[in-house]
């Protein structure tokens, strides 16, 4: 079984196929080399991450989402493993909270689509693709919110976790270069690959409070992003 499946049936068929999570026993994924990247690639200054969520032993989705739903804009990392030993720390940037019941978080308009997603280990960020695509709403499904998912971004599913938070699949659809659709954002592989997890990390973030950033703070991280940029294009 190999092919990409649909958002909204993934983590049933999942399910039953993973086994359940185990503990992280070894070093955080969030260093400050990490962190460094991870504020150059949102533009918004200088950010203090908390750590909001961490997979345990026996965890799954319920679990992921009564800690960071409703913790507002937040990274989510991972380290994703292939059977044949090789890993990848890849993960996205969320601007609104996760949530248990709000299905797909939509966004319509240019400045809403600041998400993106970002392979740490080959190193390459994959953005919303924006309205001036000949499909004007295949960047607009940010994330998908439900409690039988574990952190699911775009409609590939770009991004997805099963509900044990052990599986993932990645096929670029709503982020990206469109020219490499069906394309693995961890291994650059096609045709929906099941990867292992092997740790899991969610960090609300704020600006760093400096006289000079008091003024972006009221602005708000998303719109923050978004002007950095329409500033690069």
């Amino acid at each position: 079984m190999n092919k990409i499946l649909a958002a909204g049936r993934a983590a049933i068929i999942l399910g039953a196929l993973a086994s359940p999570a185990v503990a992280q026993t070894d070093a955080p994924l969030l260093d400050p080399s990490l962190q460094g990247q991870l504020e150059r690639w949102l533009g918004a200054g200088p950010l203090y991450l908390d750590n909001v969520y961490t997979r345990q032993a026996g965890d799954d989705a319920l679990d992921f989402h009564a800690a960071a739903d409703g913790r507002g804009s937040n990274f989510t990392l991972m380290r994703i493993a292939n059977d044949a030993g090789n890993s990848w720390v890849v993960g996205g940037y969320n601007p609104r909270s996760w949530s248990s019941v709000d299905g797909w978080h939509v966004a319509e308009r240019d400045w809403q689509r600041t998400g993106f997603l970002f392979n740490y280990t080959d190193p390459a960020v994959y953005r919303q693709l924006l309205t001036d695509h000949i499909l004007p709403s295949q960047g607009s499904r940010q994330t998908y919110n439900s409690p039988d998912h574990g952190p699911t971004f775009g409609a590939g599913p770009d991004l997805f976790v099963d509900d044990r938070l052990t599986t993932s699949i990645s096929w670029q659809l709503s982020y990206g270069d469109p020219d490499f659709e069906g394309r693995s954002i961890i291994d650059g592989t096609y045709g929906g690959q099941f990867r292992r997890v092997e740790a899991l990390e969610v960090y609300a973030i704020s600006l760093v409070p400096e006289p000079s950033t008091n003024a972006l703070l009221a602005g708000g991280l998303g719109v923050i992003a978004w002007a950095v940029r329409r500033r690069r294009r």
